[in-house]
C-alpha cells in the first residue's frame, strides 16, 4: 500500500506540473508531440489529434515534448512557426514557468479548500525550529553540565542536529547514556558531556516507557504559524497566505542548506517520499492530501532554482538570450546542461545515501 500511495502521489504531482507546460504551450500555438507520465520505455499510449499521450515505465518524472526542442530537429516548412525554439523568448519562458506555477497553484487550491471547511493550516517557522536553548531548568543534567540559554546545539555524538526535533529525538532515545554535545556559544564551539536522566512516561496504549530528559525548553509560541480562515470568503485570501508562507519556508531551508546551517544529511530521496507518503496515507485522506500539497509547492519552488536542466535553469538561459538579443549557441547549451546533470546526480546521490542511512539507523 505504501508503494501504491507513493506512485499515486507522484503521478498527481507530475501530471499537474506537465499539464502546466502542456496547456500554456497549446495556448501559445506551439505543437505538442508527446505528453508522458514517467520516463523511459512506453508502457501504453494513445494518439489524440497531434499529441501522443503516454504512460512510461519509470514513474519518477514526466515530460512534454514539443516541436523544435531537439537541437538538430528538422522542421517541416509549414509548421516552423509552431516550433518551440523559434518562439519569442517571452513565450518560451512562459511555457517553462507554467510547470512550477501549476504546482504552486495546486497547493493553493488544496490549502483554500482545507481552510474553507474550517480547518487550520500549520506552517513551520524555520527560526523557531532551530535547536537553540531558550531555558535551562535547575537541577537537571543540562544545567549541571554547563548548558546555558542561548546555546545552539550543533552536534550530539558527532551527529548533526539541525532542528529542535532532532535534539529531542536523540535525547529521548538515550536515557542514562552519556552524550557529547557540540554547542555554539557566541563565536565559540564548546563540547559538553550530558547524561540524560531516566524518566518514565506513558507511551502508546498506556504502556510505560523510559525516555531521556536533560531539562531544556523552547519558549515563545511553538514551532508553527497557524493560519485560519473566518468563513468561505476569507479562505482564498488565507490560502494564498499559507501558500506564500510555505514557499518561503522552503526558500529559507534551501538558504540554510547552502550556507551550511542545515546539514545535507537532511536531504531526502525517493525512499523517504515513499515512506512518508505511506505514513500520510495511513493517517487518513486529509493527511495524505496535505502531504501532497507540501510536496507540490516543494516541486514548484525547487524547479525554479537556476540549475541547468531544471525549469529555473531554462529560465536563466532565456534571460541571457534576451540580454544578448540572440539564442545561445548549441555547444554552450550542451555544456550547461551537462553541468546541470552533474549537479542533480550529486544531489540525488546524497539523497539516496541519506535514505539508506535512515533505513538502517531507524531499524
Amino acid at each position: 500500500m505504501t508503494i501504491i500511495s507513493a506512485i499515486v502521489l507522484l503521478g498527481v504531482l507530475i501530471f499537474v506540473h506537465e499539464l502546466g507546460h502542456f496547456i500554456v504551450a497549446k495556448l501559445s500555438g506551439v505543437k505538442v508531440l508527446k505528453f508522458s507520465l514517467g520516463f523511459g520505455p512506453r508502457v501504453v499510449g494513445k494518439q489524440f489529434g497531434e499529441t501522443e499521450y503516454l504512460l512510461s515505465a519509470l514513474p519518477l518524472g514526466g515530460y512534454v515534448k514539443m516541436l523544435g526542442e531537439e537541437p538538430d530537429e528538422e522542421l517541416p516548412p509549414h509548421e516552423a512557426e509552431r516550433a518551440f525554439n523559434l518562439q519569442p523568448v517571452s513565450k518560451k519562458a512562459l511555457i517553462v514557468f507554467a510547470g512550477p506555477l501549476f504546482n504552486i497553484l495546486f497547493t493553493y487550491i488544496i490549502f483554500t479548500l482545507v481552510l474553507s471547511v474550517g480547518l487550520p493550516i500549520n506552517i513551520p517557522v524555520i527560526k523557531r525550529l532551530k535547536p537553540t536553548i531558550d531555558q535551562v531548568e535547575k537541577g537537571y543534567p543540562a544545567q549541571k553540565a554547563g548548558l546555558k540559554a542561548g546555546d545552539l546545539v550543533k552536534e550530539i555524538d558527532g551527529r548533526p542536529i539541525d532542528t529542535w526535533f532532532d535534539l529531542v529525538n536523540v535525547v529521548s532515545r538515550s536515557p542514562g547514556k552519556e552524550l557529547e554535545f557540540t554547542v555554539q556559544r557566541g563565536d565559540r564551539l564548546i563540547k559538553l558531556r550530558i547524561t540524560p536522566m531516566r524518566v518514565e512516561e506513558k507511551g502508546p496504549g498506556g504502556k510505560k516507557v523510559v525516555i531521556g530528559r536533560i531539562g531544556v525548553r523552547k519558549t515563545g509560541g511553538g514551532f508553527f504559524e497557524t493560519i485560519e480562515a473566518k468563513g468561505l470568503l476569507q479562505a482564498p485570501v488565507m490560502g494564498a497566505r499559507a501558500t506564500y508562507r510555505m514557499g518561503f519556508f522552503i526558500v529559507d531551508s534551501i538558504k540554510m542548506l547552502v550556507t551550511g546551517e542545515v546539514s545535507l544529511k537532511n536531504l531526502g530521496g525517493p525512499v523517504t517520499i515513499i515512506k512518508e507518503s505511506g505514513k500520510a496515507a495511513s493517517a487518513g485522506i486529509l493527511a495524505y492530501i496535505m502531504f501532497m500539497a507540501l510536496l507540490s509547492v516543494n516541486l514548484g519552488v525547487l524547479n525554479l532554482l537556476p540549475i541547468p536542466i531544471l525549469d529555473g535553469g531554462h529560465l536563466l538561459l532565456f534571460a541571457v538570450e534576451a540580454m544578448k538579443g540572440e539564442p545561445l549557441n548549441e555547444r554552450t547549451i550542451i555544456i550547461v546542461h551537462k553541468i546541470g546533470y552533474a549537479i542533480l546526480i550529486i544531489l540525488m546521490g546524497f539523497a539516496l545515501y541519506n535514505d539508506f542511512v535512515r533505513i538502517f539507523t531507524d531499524s
